[in-house]
């Protein structure tokens, strides 16, 4: 028999941690590769189709509202048709298209315009972005669902 002193003086052994490859590692892993192919897409596109200064910003306008779309397609596909491995949606998901759509140069965008003089173009951008991103999200869901269910019959 041990005294209680005795018990708490016994080295406590604890589960082995997981192996970082086995938990969080390749999610980090698999978002960091996607989102740096996104944002080389986004940096292309910007090179491609240069926005004048002081007016709208149409590329990043366009690449919101496409890689709105890309998102609602794909989360359509990954939660209704395709059981994907655990790291699709990370890499593609929120990496590609979260390196893609870029709401920080949005938010960059519109304080340029108001600092150039030009508020109200500022003010329609922000108000025409946040509505279009919005609806092609909803539209390409509702569309991806539609051609599934038509694929049914």
């Amino acid at each position: 028999m041990t005294a209680p002193e005795a018990e708490s003086l016994r080295a406590r052994t604890e589960a082995p941690r997981p192996s970082v490859w086995r938990g969080q590692g390749p999610v980090v892993a698999v978002v960091a590769l996607g989102g740096a192919i996104g944002a080389v897409a986004r940096y292309a596109a910007s090179l491609w189709w240069p926005a004048q200064s002081g007016g709208f910003p149409w590329t990043t306008f366009w690449v919101n509202v496409v890689g709105c779309a890309i998102i609602g397609v794909f989360m359509v596909v990954i939660t209704d048709v395709w059981a994907a491995h655990r790291l699709v949606r990370p890499f593609f998901g929120t990496g590609v298209l979260g390196g893609f759509t870029t709401f920080s140069t949005y938010a960059v965008d519109i304080q340029k315009l108001v600092d150039a003089g030009h508020p109200r173009t500022a003010l329609a951008y922000l108000a025409a972005t946040l509505f279009a991103a919005l609806t092609a999200v909803w539209l390409a869901v509702a569309a991806a669902r539609r051609v599934l269910k038509w694929r049914h019959r």
